[in-house]
């Protein structure tokens, strides 16, 4: 671990700014999808253009969208700012499928009763369905958060600095140690993401645990105790 031992400070520096660029299109990428997957529930006509659409959003190379952006947004080949639209492009094609399935999966008996209580769309979105909707959505989050974390690394190969940056730098000098660093801080960085998505699901669904935890366990007749 002689390599590790002397630069520990520069790996640091490398984990941080993966994750950085790893975590950012999940947020935004929230922030596009759901939207779109609600218009998409609520219309019939634009659901499979929507969803298919999304979708095929996933097929385009990740390394020809990192090379292509820089022309469409005016930055640097080298900018942060293309791996993070890009990844976000990516987590958009995937959580547009599952955001739709999330609010397909809401009962509508329980959407039906809270508009006869009297909520109007927005809130009743708000207080109810999305947050019926939150196992299925952080499912969808989980899934996009491992595949981002992954694909990060390969703007290492046009000179965005990340752990990728690692598996590059050690296959150039031949340092077996760097790459498998790379490796590892890839892995345990995935894990972590996805501990912190699912306690946050768990954190968010707590009512449903709870409701669960207080319902009445069936009595049972004398007659079947013997």
């Amino acid at each position: 671990m002689t390599w590790t031992a002397r630069n520990w400070p520069y790996v640091l520096e490398l984990t941080g700014t993966h994750l950085v660029q790893s975590v950012l299109p999940l947020l935004f990428g929230v922030l596009v999808a759901v939207p779109v997957a609600r218009l998409a529930t609520r219309n019939p006509v634009l659901r499979p253009v929507l969803v298919t659409g999304s979708s095929l959003l996933y097929t385009i190379p990740s390394l020809t969208l990192f090379v292509v952006l820089p022309l469409v947004l005016g930055t640097q080949i080298t900018s942060v700012v293309n791996v993070v639209v890009a990844l976000t492009v990516y987590v958009v094609a995937i959580l547009v499928r599952s955001s739709v399935d999330a609010f397909e999966s809401v009962d509508r008996d329980v959407l039906q009763a809270s508009t006869a209580m009297g909520y109007r769309p927005l809130r009743r979105f708000l207080a109810v369905e999305l947050p019926l909707a939150v196992p299925v959505l952080v499912a969808g989050l989980r899934v996009a958060s491992v595949s981002n974390i992954s694909m990060v690394s390969v703007g290492a190969v046009i000179g965005v600095r990340s752990l990728g940056t690692l598996f590059t730098d050690g296959l150039r000098r031949s340092i077996l140690e760097e790459i498998v660093v790379g490796i590892v801080l890839t892995v345990v960085l995935a894990v972590l993401v996805d501990l912190v998505l699912r306690g946050t699901g768990h954190a968010l669904t707590r009512w449903q645990r709870a409701g669960t935890a207080r319902r009445p366990l069936p009595r049972v007749r004398r007659g079947a105790e013997r």
